[in-house]
């Protein structure tokens, strides 16, 4: 079998001469998705994948459940995708469709990739497509590597936010941890009230995944503006979950963070 160095080689060698894009001159060439098979199969970790598998909650009943890791760390896959970035939409959705982990991320990854460098009319066919598969962006890490920089640079280019309210009303788990994290890219444009009030719609979600989201998100918005968070906090903070509170207030002096916890504040 091939290194993975080998087949990156010859894939650069390939779309520096062009005969990527010709498929008449691809006949004696693997397919690009059985090319990415053998390259995820030759850079797995069996053991890496072990600890995934418990890490990503991937039991009965979890919300990971029927979850497949392959063990590829995410610089690993990084690279890998940037070797697969003239993926057609219909590639894309194998992909997305795929019960292993890996893949899915991959897919991701390249969306995020050419979302950077895209116009606008491809901008929105990728953030539509994103949308589409909310169902597939189905863990918390695929969520938070990719949300925050396609729908999240979505909205910093346009003044109609309802997208992220409708997200955050959703039934469906993954489409609301996309609206919280999402905000991050308006976070860092200092860009802070729609984190607050994506905040409160979630204040009284029942799922642990949500009260970390929200709680990171509130925590990074107070890099920004302490003040803010903390008049947040003092409305609220007597209905937020433990877990919300612990990552928002996880910043600030060991007193303070003692006094919300036991609701002196």
């Amino acid at each position: 079998m091939f290194g993975i160095s080998f087949l990156l080689i010859i894939k650069q060698v390939l779309y520096e001469n062009r005969y990527i894009y010709n498929s008449k001159k691809m006949n004696n060439f693997m397919d690009q998705l059985d090319e990415l098979d053998v390259i995820l199969n030759e850079v797995a970790n069996p053991e890496t994948a072990k600890i995934h598998q418990g890490f990503f909650k991937t039991g009965e009943g979890q919300y990971g459940a029927g979850d497949v890791f392959l063990g590829i760390v995410v610089p690993e896959q990084r690279k890998i995708a940037k070797q697969f970035m003239d993926l057609g939409f219909d590639e894309l959705q194998k992909l997305l469709n795929s019960e292993v982990h890996e893949k899915r991320l991959v897919s991701l990854l390249i969306l995020v990739e050419r979302y950077k460098g895209a116009g606008d009319e491809e901008r929105q066919e990728i953030l539509d497509f994103y949308l589409d598969n909310a169902k597939n962006i189905n863990n918390w890490d695929l969520v938070d590597l990719s949300a925050p920089n396609i729908v999240g640079n979505y909205l910093l280019s346009v003044d109609n936010r309802d997208l992220i309210y409708d997200l955050a009303k959703s039934k469906n788990l993954w489409e609301k941890r996309i609206a919280i994290v999402s905000t991050f890219a308006l976070i860092r444009d200092n860009q802070l009230e729609d984190t607050l009030r994506i905040s409160e719609i979630l204040l009284n979600d029942s799922h642990d995944l949500i009260y970390k989201a929200v709680g990171w998100m509130l925590r990074e918005l107070g890099k920004r503006d302490r003040e803010l968070l903390e008049d947040f906090l003092k409305k609220h903070y007597g209905q937020m979950p433990r877990t919300m509170l612990r990552y928002a207030i996880e910043k600030f002096e060991e007193g303070l963070r003692q006094d919300y916890l036991k609701g002196r504040v």
